[in-house]
């Protein structure tokens, strides 16, 4: 028997922000077992955490979509430091995970805050893509490539952002690892954005903690702030604190449980 957490990330009532399945391990499953479990949840991401096996860190952390596993996932690190600080480990305000992004560490903060410390993603700009103008339905004003081969296109305004009706077959094209769409935000928002990985079993991501790795030094030069209120505008939305600091990214967000479970392997 394996415990199951379901936590809404990037939220503070059920139903919203990005949902994550938690699985804690005492003993690591195999490859085949995580990514049929991950498929078996479909949700965007379900997270494993167990021992450390290199040593660096209080525990091992890997994420899985129904498809794939990821090398980042900040919503199924949201989760899993969630269930630590809340539900296995009350007494530690800070943990910290060996994943195949190096060492993260949460660290609790007040009335619910975790703070991710994350590597920052660099980004180079791009042609755009012939297919760019077919996903996103129109053009868009910069585009952009990341170091863990994110896309980035910006649009002109919040409201086109919400408004956007991708083409999913265009927008896998697009790289292995999904499609950001962002443009600066509107009322006291620094910027908004949405995120579309059909190539990993996504096709719209809720609210997306890696996709912010990249926004944050993206807006930063543009901008000409380091600190940043951000709203990932799907349907279910989700609001991320982002701040960031030389070559790392603090994503500060809450969460809620939605269930607990068991699974039987």
């Amino acid at each position: 028997m394996i415990a199951l957490y379901q936590v809404d990330s990037f939220a503070t009532d059920i139903f919203k922000g990005n949902p994550a399945a938690v699985c804690p391990l005492d003993a690591w499953l195999s490859d085949t077992e995580m990514q049929a479990v991950a498929a078996e949840n479909n949700l965007s991401e379900t997270a494993f955490f167990g021992p450390d096996l290199s040593g660096n860190a209080d525990y091992g952390l890997r994420w899985f979509t129904p498809k794939s596993e990821v090398v980042m996932c900040g919503h199924g690190t949201l989760a899993t430091a969630w269930v630590l600080f809340n539900e296995l480990a009350p007494d530690k305000d800070v943990v910290s995970f060996s994943t195949l992004s190096g060492v993260l560490v949460v660290t609790r903060g007040q009335d619910g805050l975790m703070i991710m410390d994350f590597p920052v993603c660099s980004l180079r700009p791009a042609p755009h893509p012939e297919d760019l103008p077919r996903a996103l339905g129109g053009p868009a004003l910069d585009f952009c490539t990341a170091s863990n081969d994110m896309r980035l296109a910006v649009l002109g305004s919040a409201q086109a952002v919400r408004d956007l009706k991708p083409n999913f077959h265009a927008v896998a094209q697009m790289g292995k690892f999904g499609l950001i769409v962002t443009a600066k935000g509107d009322g006291d928002v620094d910027f908004v954005s949405r995120f579309f990985a059909p190539q990993v079993g996504i096709a719209e991501d809720p609210v997306t903690g890696a996709a912010h790795t990249v926004l944050a030094p993206y807006w930063a030069k543009r901008l000409k702030k380091e600190t940043f209120r951000a709203q990932q505008i799907s349907k279910r939305g989700g609001e991320v604190h982002c701040q960031l600091d030389g070559d790392r990214v603090k994503l500060s967000g809450r969460a809620v449980l939605y269930m607990k479970g068991e699974l039987y392997l």
